[in-house]
């Protein structure tokens, strides 16, 4: 069996996550702080999109933004002498799209959830928003928060439509473990397909599993208290 398309599945769901992560928790605290409920609604729906969308369609997008005829591609090549599509850099960009409305929306929900006369209670203290958001909604929204990590993870780790789109299926570089299934059955291939859908549901059953135990833990807690 190749173990390329293991490695790279891993590299790619371990930088996209690192990545998501952040971007979507700084994101769902900020919509949560938008006051005027239409241009919440209107984030709101721009940032779940690619939930929604096919995601060839989605990888459609990403080659026509980074496409090397196109002005960012463009400016990647002649100023930085990087080639974004296809590459192993843009199965990172897809992966990060796709994922991050799952963390967007784990995040967005536990921080709503935080009880907001604790955040108003900090605010007659004195504290400001970045500490509210550190010291206050952080820690109570964290099973929420840890959970959307896993499931962004879990989705890097399968996106399969828009890394196709962006960048292909090439052996060794790109070739991803969803990538890798595809290709093994169309070769005819099936037992050496069949072990890689195995690793997939493994590590997609453990994803799983330690989201349930996070929230078992969170929600332990919470009663103990």
């Amino acid at each position: 069996m190749d173990w390329s398309p293991i490695w790279i599945s891993m590299k790619t769901a371990g930088l996209s996550i690192l990545i998501t992560f952040f971007l979507g928790l700084f994101a769902a605290w900020r919509v949560v702080c938008i006051r005027n409920e239409r241009w919440k609604a209107l984030w709101d729906g721009i940032l779940t999109l690619p939930l929604v969308l096919p995601p060839t369609v989605a990888g459609f997008f990403l080659l026509y933004i980074f496409g090397v005829k196109r002005p960012l591609g463009r400016f990647f090549v002649e100023y930085f002498g990087v080639k974004i599509a296809f590459s192993w850099g843009a199965a990172v960009i897809a992966a990060v799209v796709m994922s991050f409305p799952l963390m967007y929306r784990s995040a967005r929900g536990a921080l709503e959830q935080v009880d907001p006369d604790l955040a108003d209670a900090a605010r007659t203290l004195g504290m400001s928003e970045w500490r509210i958001f550190c010291r206050v909604l952080l820690p109570n929204g964290r099973s929420g928060i840890a959970s959307g990590g896993i499931l962004a993870f879990a989705r890097g780790l399968g996106e399969f439509g828009a890394t196709a789109m962006i960048a292909g299926n090439i052996a060794g570089k790109t070739r991803t473990l969803p990538m890798a299934v595809y290709s093994e059955v169309a070769a005819g291939n099936m037992d050496r397909a069949f072990q890689y859908v195995e690793i997939m549901a493994i590590i997609a059953l453990g994803s799983i599993l330690l989201m349930n135990y996070g929230t078992f833990r969170a929600d332990k807690g919470r009663r103990q208290r």
